[in-house]
């Protein structure tokens, strides 16, 4: 095995790794001693990839942020046909998907992304990258935001632990949100009246 092999082996042997203890004990427990217990991979090895815990946190944020964008990707070539706005339609669904993750995870990322604020700049561009394709997509420019960021605001709540609403009712909310027919296209602007003709009068 190359040494560019045995790098990505001990990469994904270490995210896992802490994708795992984050899951089960909480990002508290996140330490370069419980990753290297858990991964297998020794001390030495480990440092050599990841020097401290806040480059364990960006590659998870990195493949946190890979995994919604395949996610995405797999969305719209699976559904996207169905929706006037595709680009839309799978970041709903991929907040949706955001709910059903480890709070953990995010909890964990947060905390660094509070002390540096660059530490979410990946994630920014991807974003600026992602409101630009759904706005050269949009029927309605403010309303596809609207419904954009009223997704990402029930996730967020969600994950925070602050949303009012229940599993059932949130699950409606990201239905509504989604569904076409909730937001049909704004009809088309009546022509304008025609100018009555005015008669001309012939000199007697």
């Amino acid at each position: 095995m190359d040494n560019t092999a045995r790098s990505e082996r001990t990469k994904a042997a270490v995210i896992q790794a802490a994708l795992a203890i984050i899951a089960r004990d909480g990002a508290g427990r996140l330490t370069l001693d419980a990753i290297a217990k858990e991964s297998g991979v020794s001390k030495g090895g480990l440092l050599h990839q990841f020097p401290n815990k806040r480059a364990v946190l960006a590659a998870l944020l990195e493949y946190q942020a890979d995994y919604y964008t395949r996610f995405a990707e797999a969305f719209v070539e699976a559904q996207g046909a169905d929706y006037a706005e595709p680009a839309l339609a799978a970041q709903i669904a991929v907040f949706r998907e955001v709910v059903k993750g480890s709070n953990s995870i995010a909890f964990a990322i947060l905390a660094v992304a509070a002390q540096e604020p660059t530490f979410m700049s990946p994630v920014r561009v991807r974003d600026e990258e992602t409101v630009a394709l759904i706005l050269k997509q949009a029927r309605n420019p403010a309303r596809s935001l609207s419904r954009l960021f009223s997704a990402r605001g029930l996730a967020l709540s969600a994950m925070l632990g602050t949303c009012p609403l229940g599993d059932a009712e949130r699950e409606q909310m990201f239905d509504y949100l989604l569904d076409d027919r909730n937001w049909p296209a704004d009809p088309a602007a009546p022509a304008p009246a025609a100018k009555p003709r005015r008669s001309r009068r012939t000199p007697s």
